[in-house]
């Protein structure tokens, strides 16, 4: 057996299986069958090595991550995942770790009924592509926020952040911050929950205030945010002896929360779905007439935020 056909067996043991896939792996093409009625929602990550996950990452956490941050962007939309191609490079076929790094993926996959249809392996540097499909009647976007909006994310922000500082050495961080880097969990069924209701959506990949203004470039308008409203962890404030670096909760990222924008005439229906669901929504802001982010402090102080998100080719 080949490296590559060990590869392709170990991808090919999912024991999910959809009825509108026709032709799954082992074909030039994935076939399959679009629900009448509804719109394909595409979606693809790149995750690298020393980039998205440590090099010393679990191969199970990183099987996880690859496909939890790309179900967060379907989730956003309000879609339901449905399929998911992958294309995986690795500089040698560690049987081992590609059946640990197969069993994360699959994990995630098999609780939300999404089905492996084909990709590509190649040798190289470590790097995962996954590109992710579901079905949406109406999909939730960027572009619809309006002035007088209410601004909720979802759960708590700058987890992840001290999950990374792990990897560092910090043998302070909490469990429950080093799962939240590692294993995300995307925010799928909330997705579908916040669907009718929502004006505007976006999950938080790239920092809080870096992902609010895509949303208000897309929807030609401001946003207001109130620092005291940031919903942080236990964990995270205690990190901090309850003096929380919320500068870092703001432009981290790696959260995979949402941030969805509402009339103000839901709220008490949102309000309704976090009781329900146990997911805590936190208001903490509006959509303003500005034509840019503002950040206010307790004392309704403007605050400059320099550091506004994770980008790739700055620094």
């Amino acid at each position: 057996m080949t490296e590559f056909d060990l590869i392709y067996k170990l991808l090919n043991t999912q024991s999910q299986q959809r009825n509108d896939v026709l032709t799954g792996i082992g074909d030039d093409c994935a076939i399959l069958s679009v629900p009448e009625n509804h719109s394909l929602a595409v979606s693809m990550d790149t995750l690298v090595a020393g980039v998205h996950f440590p090099e010393s990452a679990s191969a199970y956490s990183v099987g996880y991550k690859s496909l939890a941050v790309n179900l967060s962007d379907l989730a956003s939309a309000g879609a339901t995942p449905a399929w998911i191609t992958l294309s995986l490079t690795m500089p040698a076929a560690d049987e081992d770790w590609i059946k640990e790094f197969v069993r994360g993926i699959f994990t995630l996959a098999d609780e939300y009924n999404v089905q492996l249809i084909g990709g590509d392996t190649c040798k190289g540097s470590l790097s995962i592509s996954i590109q992710a499909h579901g079905f949406v009647k109406k999909a939730m976007l960027r572009s619809g926020a309006k002035a007088g909006n209410l601004i909720y994310v979802s759960e708590t922000l700058g987890d992840a952040a001290l999950g990374l500082k792990s990897y560092h050495g910090d043998s302070a961080v909490d469990t429950t911050c080093i799962r939240q880097f590692n294993e995300p969990e995307p925010r799928v069924k909330l997705g579908l929950l916040i669907n009718n209701v929502a004006t505007s959506c976006i999950d938080i990949s790239d920092g809080l205030i870096s992902d609010i203004t895509h949303i208000c470039k897309q929807s030609l308008c401001g946003a207001d945010i109130y620092l005291n409203k940031i919903p942080l962890s236990a964990a995270y404030r205690q990190y901090y002896n309850n003096k929380p670096d919320i500068m870092q909760a703001l432009s981290f990222g790696d959260d995979y929360e949402l941030c969805f924008t509402i009339d103000k005439s839901n709220k008490q229906h949102i309000d309704k779905i976090s009781r329900e669901t146990g997911i805590n929504l936190t208001c903490i802001g509006t959509i303003s007439t500005q034509s840019n982010v503002r950040c206010f402090n307790q004392y309704n102080e403007v605050v400059d935020i320099t550091k506004r998100g994770f980008e790739h080719f700055n620094g």
